[in-house]
C-alpha cells in the first residue's frame, strides 16, 4: 500500500496548499473532511489537522474524533488544529489581544526538537488567526514563539503530537518546507518515493488489473487532463481504448483539425465527430448562461452516446477527473452552491450503464502535467491553457450563432497567437477573448459604426481556485487591439478585463 499522510480539512482556504507542499516532498497525501475520514491503518503514516474559518470558542466548533490517531501515530495541528488540540486537552484559547494576521518572526526556536530542526532564528512565518493559545496543559512543551505569540509551536511530551499557530504551507513562511519535511520524513518516516514515474508504473499496472480485456470509451477535449488520461489508458489496454473527439462548433479556430492530428500522431485510437450544426441548433434562442451550459452538455451526451453505441461491448467510461474535483465533491463545507454547471462531462446518465474509471483523480493540475512530461507527451499540448468544456459557448454573452462564433474565433486566434509570439503564453495560466452582448459606436474611415465589443482576459493562477489578472505589457495590448479591430469584421472596440477571482470568476459565464 502507498504511504499516506492524511490531512483533515476544517474548511481552511489553505488546506489544498498543505497537500501540494507535502506532495512536493514526493510523499502521497489525501484530504478528507474532519468528520468523515478513512480508518487509520498501517499505510497512514501521519495526520495533519488544517486551519479553519471557525473558532474553538464558537458554540458549535468542528470536533474531530482523534481516538485512533492521537498518541498512536504522528499528529500535527496547524492553526485551528493546534488550538483545538490545546483546548481539548485542558488549555485555554482566547481572542488575540492584537491582530495576528500576516508576517511575523520566530524569536525562539527549540532546534533540538524534531519538528523545528534546521530552522533559523528570526525566520519569517505567516500568521492568520483571531484567537491565540493563552495557556497550555502541563504536559505541553513550547518549541517556538514570536514576540507577540508565546505558544507559536508546541509538542506534547512523550508523543509525536505537535501544534503550530502559523501556516508552514504558504510561501510567506520562508522555512515552512523545512518544518513540513521534518514532520513528514523524519517524524512520520515517509520514504519520499511517490514520484511521477512511480505513479505511472503503479497506475498502468492497476489499470491492467482493473480493466483486463474490457473496452473503454473516453471523450477527448484536447486538454491536458483528458489527453494524459488517454495516454495512460493506451499504455495499459492499447486498442481496447476508444477515444471520441467531438467538434461542438465552439472550439477555437483550427482546433478540431490540429488536435485530432496530434492525437493520431500519438497513436491513439480516436474518432473525430463533426456535430457543429447539431449544437448550433440546440442553442438557438438561448441567452441564459446556465441554460446554454445545459444545452451544450445535453447535446454532448446525445452525440457521445450515439458514438459509443457504434463500439460493441464497451463496459467502461474513462474521465479526466482530477483531485480538486474530488475534494470539492466531498468538501467539509457540504454541498456547494451552484455557481455554474461543471465544465466537463461530469456524470453521464444512468441509461449508458457504463462503469467509471478515473486514473487522475488523485492528482492536482500541475502534477498531471508532470505525469505528461514523464510520458514524453508533446510539450505544446501539456502547456495548453485550461479551456472550458462548453468552449466558446460561455465566452459569447447572449445568443450563440455561427456568425458570432466566427467573430470570436478570429479575435481569439489573434490574441492567443500574439501571446505565443510575444512569449507571454507560458506566463499566464489562462487566456481568452469574450464577445460581449453589447455594441458600441465607433468610427472607421469617414463612417460611423455600431459594432461588437470584445474583452481580452488573462489570469495567473496555480490551480484555478483563485486567480489574479495578468499585467500584460501595454504595447502588446495595443498591438492586439489594433490587429483585432483591423482584421475582424464586426468588432470596433477591445477592452481588457482586470478583475481577479474572487470576486469575479475566470470565465464570464
Amino acid at each position: 500500500m502507498q504511504e499516506t499522510i492524511l490531512i483533515l480539512d476544517f474548511g481552511s482556504q489553505y488546506t489544498q496548499l498543505i497537500a501540494r507542499r507535502v506532495r512536493e516532498l514526493n510523499v502521497y497525501c489525501e484530504i478528507h473532511p474532519y468528520n468523515s475520514f478513512p480508518e487509520v491503518n498501517n499505510h497512514i503514516k501521519g495526520v495533519i489537522l488544517s486551519g479553519s474559518p471557525f473558532s474553538v470558542r464558537d458554540a458549535k466548533f468542528p470536533v474531530p474524533d482523534l481516538s485512533e490517531i492521537k498518541s498512536k501515530i504522528p499528529l500535527l495541528g496547524v492553526c485551528y488544529g493546534a488550538q483545538f488540540l490545546a483546548k481539548d486537552l485542558g488549555g485555554e484559547v482566547l481572542p488575540s489581544k492584537i491582530r495576528e494576521y500576516g508576517r511575523a518572526n520566530l524569536s525562539f526556536i527549540d532546534t533540538s526538537n524534531k519538528l523545528m530542526k534546521g530552522m533559523s532564528d528570526g525566520c519569517q512565518v505567516w500568521m492568520s488567526h483571531g484567537d491565540t493559545i493563552q495557556t497550555i496543559p502541563d504536559n505541553f512543551e513550547i518549541i517556538s514563539s514570536t514576540n507577540d505569540v508565546k505558544v507559536a509551536g508546541y509538542q506534547i511530551q512523550g508523543e509525536s503530537t505537535y501544534g503550530i499557530q502559523f501556516h508552514p504551507e504558504v510561501y510567506h513562511t520562508t522555512e515552512g518546507m523545512v518544518l513540513l519535511k521534518n514532520f513528514v520524513v523524519d517524524i512520520c518516516g515517509c520514504h519520499q518515493s511517490w514520484t511521477p514515474q512511480s505513479f505511472i508504473e503503479t497506475t498502468i499496472n492497476d489499470l491492467k488489473k482493473k480493466l483486463g480485456n474490457d473496452k473503454v470509451v473516453l471523450g477527448l477535449s484536447g486538454g491536458v487532463d483528458s489527453s494524459v488520461t488517454a495516454v495512460l489508458l493506451d499504455k495499459a489496454i492499447g486498442e481496447n481504448l476508444h477515444c471520441i473527439f467531438v467538434d461542438n462548433g465552439l472550439l477555437r479556430k483550427h482546433e478540431f483539425e490540429s488536435v485530432l492530428d496530434s492525437y493520431e500522431h500519438m497513436g491513439l485510437n480516436v474518432v473525430g465527430v463533426d456535430s457543429k450544426d447539431r449544437f448550433y441548433k440546440s442553442l438557438e434562442g438561448i441567452t441564459d448562461p446556465e441554460e446554454k451550459r445545459k444545452a451544450i452538455g445535453n447535446t454532448f451526451i446525445e452525440v457521445f452516446d450515439e458514438e459509443a453505441h457504434r463500439i460493441q461491448d464497451v463496459l467502461w467510461l474513462a474521465q479526466g477527473t482530477i483531485y480538486p474535483d474530488v475534494i470539492e465533491s466531498k468538501s467539509v463545507k457540504g454541498p456547494s452552491a451552484t455557481i455554474k454547471s461543471h465544465h466537463n462531462v461530469g456524470g453521464l446518465p444512468d441509461y449508458m450503464k457504463l462503469k467509471i474509471v478515473e486514473p487522475l483523480n488523485t492528482l492536482f493540475k500541475d502534477e498531471v502535467r508532470k505525469i505528461g512530461r514523464n510520458l514524453k507527451m508533446d510539450t505544446n499540448l501539456l502547456k495548453r491553457h485550461p479551456f472550458p468544456g462548453p468552449g466558446l459557448g460561455i465566452r459569447i454573452l447572449g445568443e450563440i450563432t455561427p456568425q458570432r462564433v466566427h467573430i470570436l474565433q478570429e479575435a481569439d486566434y489573434i490574441y492567443i497567437e500574439g501571446l505565443k509570439k510575444f512569449e507571454l503564453y507560458d506566463k499566464v495560466w489562462q487566456a481568452g477573448v469574450i464577445l460581449l452582448s453589447v455594441q458600441s459606436v465607433g468610427v472607421m474611415g469617414d463612417e460611423r459604426t455600431y459594432e461588437d465589443v470584445v474583452a481580452l482576459r488573462a489570469v495567473g493562477s496555480t490551480d484555478g481556485m483563485t486567480a489574479d489578472w495578468s499585467q500584460l505589457p501595454y504595447d502588446f495590448l495595443a498591438k492586439i487591439s489594433n490587429e483585432i479591430i483591423n482584421k475582424v469584421k464586426g468588432v470596433n472596440r477591445v477592452v481588457y478585463d482586470i478583475s481577479s477571482k474572487p470576486p469575479a470568476t475566470i470565465e464570464w459565464e
